[in-house]
């Protein structure tokens, strides 16, 4: 249990854990979790680090991922992932929140929440989903200049560089924008929407030198990879940003579904959580122990001389 136990929770800053990870040989994989249940679902699978979407904060909450959600609504679902998993997670900062100042704020909360990474993207407001058609870019210079921001005012947090231009500047205004990202601090580059293996291939070649984010999103532009077939062609990375979401999404509507046709749920008890399931993921009898240890370590002993 790492919530309320302190000499489990990790010592060692969260950024630098994220680094250590990436620096181990082999592609890290990093499933996205849209709340703390998820997240230690992912983590008793094995997952050692998690991403937190955006899309599937907005979504969760019933809004379109249009850069509706605020800074202090992103901590809320930080917070509650890392403190219930206490594995490093990558952030979704989309543009940062506004300018050169909002990017400064956003870092320093989002690390304050316990976030071990961040991506910042270079799309205007108001943006869209990656592998959605005309997004809006900020200038080349307009982007680095919140990088540089954000590597200022980081402590330890991981910053990755999201460029969208592949789909409206082609490979080479997507890989110029890279290298100056990186160049004004970025830790790694985020190439979002690629289309093609090819594609995957060509920026992996232009940038060996960096280490490279792939997103294997449903439902999008991008082909269906896995992370054996990214990390041969170069990445270092993979995220599944909105599939835990997706997943729950559609058993909640076939439950619903269920109850509505048939007016009960017993139909639907093979595809549950049971309770003893639960319970296991929550560490529910790890919070009774804890709760009893400590009454009984606290009550003081009082003796007859002591009245």
């Amino acid at each position: 249990m790492t919530y309320l136990i302190g000499k489990e929770l990790p010592s060692t800053p969260a950024g630098q854990r994220f680094r250590e990870l990436l620096a181990r040989k082999g592609i890290l994989q990093i499933p996205g979790a849209h709340n703390g249940q998820a997240a230690l679902q992912a983590k008793d699978t094995g997952f050692e680090a998690l991403y937190l979407s955006g899309a599937a904060m907005t979504a969760s909450m019933g809004l379109p991922d249009l850069g509706i959600i605020t800074v202090d609504e992103v901590c809320f679902f930080i917070r509650q992932i890392v403190r219930s998993s206490g594995l490093p997670l990558l952030v979704d900062g989309d543009t940062g929140y506004g300018e050169t100042l909002n990017v400064m704020n956003m870092v320093r909360a989002f690390e304050e929440a316990g976030a071990a990474a961040v991506h910042i993207e270079d799309q205007i407001l108001p943006k869209k989903c990656g592998h959605l058609n005309d997004k809006k870019l900020a200038s080349p210079q307009e982007m680095a200049q919140k990088i540089a921001a954000a590597v200022r005012a980081r402590r330890d947090m991981f910053i990755i560089a999201r460029t969208d231009a592949a789909g409206s500047e082609g490979i080479e205004g997507a890989v110029a924008r890279a290298r100056l990202y990186h160049q004004a601090g970025a830790d790694a580059i985020f190439p979002e929407a690629l289309t093609s293996e090819e594609m995957f291939r060509e920026v992996a070649s232009r940038l060996s030198d960096v280490p490279l984010l792939a997103n294997m999103t449903e439902f999008g532009r991008t082909p269906y990879f896995t992370a054996s077939q990214f990390e041969e062609m170069g990445y270092k990375m993979i995220i599944w940003p909105v599939s835990s979401l997706r997943a729950a999404n559609k058993a909640q509507e076939n439950l619903y579904k269920t109850i509505a046709r048939t007016g009960g749920t017993h139909a639907m008890l093979e595809q549950m959580q049971t309770r003893e399931e639960l319970y296991k993921t929550l560490r529910y009898h790890d919070y009774e122990s804890l709760d009893s240890s400590i009454i009984a370590t606290v009550l003081p002993h009082i003796g007859k001389s002591d009245h």
